[in-house]
């Protein structure tokens, strides 16, 4: 049944008066829909988008609106689809004619035929995302609501308009976009639509990996992003779509030891960290560091459980992870390789006594992104031993004041030898071979190891004394 409530309080951007003009001298009736009325309504900040559809020509209303805005903004046209864009007072405007919809089994790309509002709405995601807003002059501001979804935002509830299992089947990515709705909303998926989610899960195959990411990222960039993991968990598309996570669930017992649940614990992790930074990267990161403990995990009967080499391993599966999901290879898979290889440096030093060579080891490795590097191990921190939770923290607290102390010091971080290839070349009359990397080896490990300061004269004196007893002399191989 339809609302007929007026919202024009949501209609004062003059795009939508112009709109109205526009529509009337087309002689069709519009309709803004779609994410900005439900943001209006749940009284959040709504995203520099809206959508308008006509029932008739949306490009020919685009075009007719662009005539009528000052500077006649630009109007992109997409004839396959049968929608025009255009920007106005930094909002981008998508202009759609109101269309039906019908599926093949093997894409989500529909097949499109001019339709009606109501088989506009029919054909929306979610109740929450049919709530139209009236352009027309008669009826300017009046809330066309047929599946109810007004109550729906009431008791945030995410449900289907239609039938589930249709919804989910003809767009697999539907059941993404419910899972990252009700993450970043707060919001419950209706149970019977949940449990479609899992029937339907391996249609999700058909989605690429970019759709697939971004739904990720958002769900990523919620402030608890462990609600929208779980629920992936619980439908069975996570196993799918990032197998390397559900391979850590789970705890096993040898001889009465037991190890942590580290799917569980990552998710922690990944919430802890989002109460630190707003950095996608980081947070991905975070949902990446344990994935290496999977494919390392062996019981000892000296030690227990053991994952040796978990960060090594894991930062190698960062890449193929990456390259599957088809993700960008570039210094964004880089950093998240990085921070999990170097994951547990500064937890194994806020666990021992904290050496000024540890701290510039650690400075080197990570260079620019020892910040970062930190900010994710104190996340890693999820004890609930209060004593050991305290401890650890007080401890990061000791290796961030050593590393300000040795940067400030030594300059470690991204340093290069103060003595390049090319100069140990010319000293000694030397071409390019082995005896120029080991010498530059020394003095890196000479200056790390707080042996000689970062300092040019320090190093050449040291080259100097190594050289000799490599049987090196200046000007000269002997």
């Amino acid at each position: 049944m339809e609302n007929k409530t007026s919202y024009k309080e949501a209609l004062n951007n003059r795009i939508f008066e112009i709109t109205m003009h526009a529509a009337a001298q087309l002689n069709v009736d519009s309709y803004v829909i779609g994410g900005f009325v439900r943001d209006f309504l749940l009284q959040r900040d709504f995203k520099k988008d809206i959508d308008i559809v006509a029932v008739g020509s949306g490009i020919d209303l685009a075009q007719k609106v662009s005539a009528s805005l000052p500077h006649k903004p630009k109007v992109q046209v997409f004839k396959t689809y049968g929608t025009a864009m255009l920007r106005f007072d930094d909002i981008d405007i998508e202009f759609v004619g109101a269309r039906k919809e019908s599926y093949n089994k093997d894409s989500r790309n529909p097949l499109v035929e001019t339709g009606t509002l109501e088989d506009d709405q029919n054909r929306r995601d979610f109740t929450i995302n049919a709530l139209a807003l009236s352009l027309s002059e008669n009826n300017f501001g009046e809330l066309v609501d047929p599946f109810n979804g007004i109550e729906d935002l009431k008791n945030k509830i995410i449900r289907t308009p239609l039938n589930p299992d249709i919804t989910y089947s003809d767009d697999p990515l539907r059941m993404m976009r419910a899972i990252r709705f009700a993450t970043q909303l707060g919001f419950t998926i209706e149970e019977e639509s949940l449990k479609a989610i899992e029937r339907n899960k391996e249609r999700i195959k058909i989605i690429t990996g970019e759709r697939i990411v971004d739904e990720l990222n958002k769900i990523l960039a919620t402030p608890v992003p462990s609600v929208g993991f779980k629920l992936l968990h619980q439908t069975g598309l996570l196993h799918i779509i990032l197998p390397e996570l559900t391979d850590l669930q789970g705890v096993e017992e040898v001889e009465g030891q037991t190890h942590k649940d580290n799917f569980f614990h990552t998710l922690e992790v990944v919430d802890n960290i989002s109460e630190n930074t707003e950095d996608v990267w980081l947070r991905w990161a975070a949902l990446l560091h344990d994935i290496g403990k999977a494919p390392t995990k062996k019981f000892s009967k000296k030690v227990g459980w053991t994952f040796h080499g978990h960060e090594f391993v894991g930062g190698k599966m960062v890449k193929k992870l990456f390259e599957r999901l088809h993700m960008p290879l570039n210094h964004k898979m880089k950093f998240v390789s990085k921070m999990v290889m170097l994951s547990s440096r500064p937890i194994v030093l806020a666990q021992d006594i904290v050496t000024d060579s540890a701290v510039r080891r650690l400075v080197f490795d990570a260079g620019e992104d020892v910040e970062s590097l930190m900010t994710l191990c104190e996340a890693d921190i999820t004890t609930k031993n209060p004593n050991k939770f305290k401890k650890y923290h007080n401890n990061f607290k000791i290796v961030r004041q050593k590393i300000v102390e040795v940067e400030e010091r030594d300059h470690v971080r991204n340093f290069q030898p103060p003595i390049t290839g090319e100069e140990i070349m010319e000293i000694f009359n030397i071409k390019p071979g082995r005896e120029i990397g080991i010498l530059k080896e020394a003095i890196k490990e000479a200056i790390l190891e707080g042996e000689i300061h970062n300092d040019y004269q320090a190093a050449y004196d040291f080259m100097m004394e190594r050289a000799k007893k490599m049987g090196l002399t200046i000007g000269n191989l002997q």
